[in-house]
């Protein structure tokens, strides 16, 4: 009877362990982190002081990076060189457009994201890895449990047409992203449009060939793409931007 009660005591205990586990998983923790986070620079970029909380986007956009890389399953060398890709690719494409305007258009970096190369900040090109993999986690992972709802029987989706959907949907979204942004960020002083500071159409276009080349990066490189925290990470970002589009003075 001890031996009873000690065993299914161990069993209540495992039980009550994994549902914690489940509870306060990596992905809930870092879902919960991002929204603290974000919830504090909505609150204090609407209602505090605006200066001092944009000055710590750079810690801000960090965090998310590090918690991206946290919740990342499978960090093997192609996960690596597609980080390092997105933040070199990132960095390069602003670079050129910043000093020849052959892309992007015309405008220039403020000092708000921190330390610059050549006038542009490093932190962009942290910015570009986290737009482009949440873009193509999101699309990947709804294309997977499209695929997974289907009837046994139904015709197998082609390779090429999955690999299209996701690089060419993935570089829509991050085109959509950015657009969302662009209006926040020039509030915010992040960067600045030459002329009458309206955004060019070139803008999304050199946005969209960017995004094509490092999303058919993300797709063929082999590491795993499922991350529940990407997708949340987005979601929280575009409400973050939309909220501030829509009240921002």
């Amino acid at each position: 009877m001890v031996q009873d009660s000690i065993s299914a005591g161990g069993t209540v205990s495992q039980n009550a362990i994994k549902q914690l586990n489940n509870i306060f998983s990596k992905y809930h923790i870092a879902t919960g982190l991002a929204i603290l986070f974000h919830v504090i620079g909505f609150t204090g970029i609407m209602f505090g002081n605006r200066d001092y909380f944009i000055s710590t986007t750079p810690f801000n956009l960090l965090l998310m990076f590090v918690l991206l890389l946290w919740t990342q399953p499978d960090k093997n060398k192609w996960f690596w060189l597609f980080v390092a890709a997105c933040f070199a690719v990132g960095v390069a494409v602003e670079i050129i457009g910043v000093n020849t305007a052959a892309l992007f258009g015309y405008y220039h970096y403020e000092t708000a994201l921190g330390l610059q190369v050549k006038n542009v900040p490093l932190l962009i090109g942290v910015n570009w890895f986290i737009i482009i993999y949440c873009s193509g986690i999101a699309v990947h992972s709804l294309l997977t449990k499209i695929i997974n709802t289907l009837p046994e029987d139904a015709p197998k989706t082609a390779t090429t047409l999955r690999a299209l959907s996701v690089i060419v949907d993935g570089a829509t979204l991050a085109v959509v992203f950015d657009w969302l942004m662009e209006p926040v960020a020039v509030k915010l002083n992040y960067w600045k449009w030459e002329g009458d500071g309206s955004i060019p159409v070139y803008n999304y276009v050199c946005w969209f060939a960017v995004s094509i080349v490092l999303l058919a990066l993300f797709h063929y490189s082999n590491f795993g793409k499922r991350n529940k925290f990407a997708v949340n990470l987005l979601l929280i970002q575009v409400m973050f931007f939309l909220l501030l589009r829509t009240f921002m003075k």
